[in-house]
């Protein structure tokens, strides 16, 4: 008689199975269709975690359904594995993300962004010239800067800083406050006799639409607070993923445990 937790270990990687498909077809249509390098950024790694979840599902459904020991003992092995790297990542997450915060300026509807307020970890990975000449052309192709035209061009001072701006439009679309430049348009800014700063960001400030502040620190800044964010909330799934993967990995146990013992039957009649 089959055992229930074997059928439950069949159940379950056969959804998850299911589930790896449309995760590999993201992943090529991804390639097909994207236009840049960017959007390219993620098509294989989705590829290769549709096709992970794809084998560790199939040896799980057949080392249970099929009563295979050993392919049921691989399953474990990688499911304790997978268990283990969830559980650093998401312990790691939370730590580098713990420092850095936009700070409130008055009488403006916006923050500013200093890349010192962030870890070093985070801080090492943008200030790669390498890491950062392709974040850069990222931004560039995503237009985030072009957005404020668009919302409008002929914006008054006193109403641009009132806008609730994102940490990449702050730190990327505009120069500093401290830098003390002349309003002309929310990505137009001209430099006055009082704009004298020790801010390395206003000599990087720059008119041009493909420059502006996207080599600035405080652009960097800006990614990072981001990231965090981002992160965060990935760190908060994971723990969720964990709990399912720990109630998975004790039920596949039990279907091991059973698989010996029936093995073992069969081999003394």
């Amino acid at each position: 008689m089959v055992r229930v937790s074997n059928n439950l270990v069949g159940i379950l990687n056969f959804v998850t199975l299911l589930l790896s498909i449309p995760i590999i077809g993201g992943g090529i249509w991804l390639s097909k269709q994207a236009n840049t390098e960017c959007e390219r950024f993620l098509d294989k790694p989705v590829i290769a975690l549709g096709v992970f979840i794809l084998l560790v599902s199939l040896a799980g459904l057949v080392g249970s359904c099929c009563r295979i020991t050993w392919l049921l003992w691989v399953y474990l092995v990688v499911m304790f594995l997978l268990i283990v790297l969830l559980f650093c990542f998401t312990i790691f997450a939370f730590v580098v993300t713990n420092k850095g915060a936009g700070k409130a300026v008055s009488e403006r509807g916006y923050k500013e962004y200093r890349l010192g307020d962030y870890s070093n970890w985070l801080q090492k990975r943008v200030n790669s010239d390498k890491n950062w000449n392709k974040i850069r052309s990222c931004l560039q192709d995503s237009k985030i800067c072009q957005r404020l035209l668009d919302d409008g061009s002929s914006t008054k001072v006193q109403d641009f800083y009132k806008e609730h701006l994102s940490a990449l439009q702050s730190g990327c679309c505009k120069p500093s406050d401290d830098c003390n430049f002349q309003y002309v348009s929310p990505t137009n800014w001209t430099r006055t006799p009082q704009s004298s700063s020790t801010n390395p960001d206003c000599a990087t400030w720059n008119n041009d639409p493909k420059v502006l502040c996207y080599s600035c620190q405080s652009c960097k800044a800006g990614l990072l607070d981001n990231i965090k964010s981002d992160w965060k909330r990935v760190a908060v799934i994971n723990i969720i993923f964990l709990v399912f993967l720990v109630i998975v990995y004790s039920v596949g146990c039990c279907a091991f445990r059973n698989n010996r013992e029936d093995n073992a039957w069969k081999r003394y009649p």
